[in-house]
Formats: C-alpha cells, sequence, structure tokens
C-alpha cells in the first residue's frame, strides 16, 4: 500500500534547494582540498579565491577562507631567507630612473632583474631573473650554485634571445655587484639599454621582482626538500614557464596570466 507523504509543495522545493546547496558545496570544500594538495599547500585565501574563479565558481576571498577553514586547510608559511645583494664594492651605480613606477603600456620598454637563494639538502643555490614590466612575464633566467656575475648574464641573454628588444630599454636593478660590473653594464650598453637601480637599502625600489621571489618560495620551493642542484632547478624551471608565466593569473592583469597578455 502506497503511503502518501504529507508535504506541502513549498516544504518540498526548499527540501530540494537545499540539497543542491549541500552537495555544491561539497564539490567546492573538495575542490579546496584538491587545490591545496596541488599547489603545495601555499594558497592563501586570496590565491584561492582566484583559482576557483579560474574554474567557474564565483568565490570570493572572504568565502574562500571559509571554505578553507571547512576544509581543515592552512596555507603553510615561509622558510629562511639569505641576502643576496652585495651593494659594497668599488663599481659605479646607476641613478634610480624608475622611481616606483611599475606600469607600462608596451612590452619591453622596462626590464627588472634580481637575484633569489634558495635552499637544497646539499647548500643554497641563486636564482636571476628579468621581468618585463609591461605584463610581469619573467623573460629570461638562470639557475647556479653561486652568485657571479655570470649566473645575471646568463639571465639577460635568455631574455634578449627570446625578446629582441629595441634600444632604449630600461633595465631595473639593485645596487648589487652583478649588476653593477663592467661586464654587465657593458652588456647593456652593447643592446643600447639604460640603466636604472634602486636606492641603497629600499626593497620597495624593485618590489615586483620581489613578489615574484616571495611567490615562487611561498607557493612553490618551500614545500619541497630539493637534494641538491639538478632537481631544485627542474623544478623552479616549472615554475616558471608553466606555473607563474602561463597560468598564474595577476590582479593587475585583470585575472590573466603574464603569457596571456601580448
Amino acid at each position: 500500500m502506497c503511503r502518501v507523504l504529507k508535504a506541502s509543495r513549498s516544504g518540498y522545493y526548499d527540501w530540494l534547494k537545499k540539497d543542491k546547496f549541500d552537495a555544491y558545496r561539497h564539490e567546492l570544500i573538495e575542490l579546496v582540498k584538491d587545490l591545496h594538495e596541488k599547489k603545495r599547500q601555499r594558497l592563501g585565501s586570496r590565491r584561492m579565491s582566484q583559482e576557483l574563479c579560474k574554474r567557474g565558481y564565483q568565490v570570493g576571498r572572504y568565502k574562500a577562507r571559509r571554505l578553507m577553514r571547512e576544509a581543515g586547510v592552512e596555507c603553510r608559511q615561509r622558510r629562511r631567507v639569505k641576502v643576496t645583494t652585495d651593494s659594497k664594492h668599488g663599481y659605479k651605480c646607476a641613478p634610480n630612473l624608475l622611481q616606483q613606477q611599475f606600469e607600462t603600456r608596451e612590452p619591453n620598454c622596462v626590464w627588472v632583474a634580481d637575484i633569489t637563494a634558495i635552499w637544497t639538502l646539499s647548500g643554497w643555490i641563486y636564482l636571476a631573473a628579468v621581468m618585463d614590466l609591461y605584463n610581469r612575464q619573467i623573460v629570461g633566467w638562470a639557475i647556479a650554485n653561486n652568485m657571479r656575475v655570470e649566473l645575471t648574464l646568463d639571465a639577460l641573454e635568455m631574455a634578449i634571445e627570446r625578446c629582441n628588444p629595441e634600444p632604449g630599454l630600461v633595465h631595473h636593478s639593485d645596487r648589487g655587484s652583478q649588476y653593477a660590473s663592467t661586464i654587465y653594464q657593458d652588456r647593456l650598453r652593447q643592446e643600447g639599454m639604460i640603466a636604472s637601480m634602486s636606492r641603497k637599502g629600499n626593497c620597495w625600489d624593485n618590489a615586483v621582482m620581489e613578489r615574484f621571489f616571495g611567490s615562487l618560495k611561498s607557493e612553490w620551493t618551500d614545500h619541497c626538500r630539493y637534494q641538491g642542484f639538478h632537481d631544485a632547478s627542474k623544478d623552479i624551471a616549472q615554475f616558471i614557464e608553466w606555473e607563474y608565466n602561463a597560468g598564474r593569473g595577476h590582479t593587475s592583469l585583470e585575472g590573466l596570466a603574464p603569457a596571456e597578455v601580448c
């Protein structure tokens, strides 16, 4: 014998909506857990929101924070740092032409360059990178187990080969001996580039590169226990070319990745 359920039409549809809402929230929480692991447990609420939006879920930063709390995930903290700027040298330093103006309207007008250190179980390795301010793309990079000028030159050569810039490009860096050296400055002049350098001890004068290195470490390398140079360099290359250049959306680029902005 069939029994008729005593439920109102509105109550039935409320139940359907609640069931769909619970399923949708469960789907979001599982996605948050998956992204947390795929991004090496380095996503904060802002980046988690961006990743969810890229996948079609309209989730703001504060909702992302609640979802992360419900999923039981938390962004890992940064590791130790190492100073890479040696400004105690006898080379002449260029004036600060950039003056913290980090927006350009065309590609290959302003490049910024810097060095950072990454820890492995075999000791420190060093990454030199060159960024185009137009789209925040890393156009040149090099990795070595030392900080000699050849490291920065290799990164510069990659950028030149990739982009073939016209004379007049402004090249901005810190006042480190690698960038101030005669051999590096001569190479800039050969390409018709104009040197610019940060003020002494002022990290804000090269803030966009500091931000890139911060993302590299907080979202990628700090999670890993690299055995040495080779596995670290391979993993860092993956972050630069695929995770950052091709995949990481920027608020300054309206959510697009650097490689998507021509």
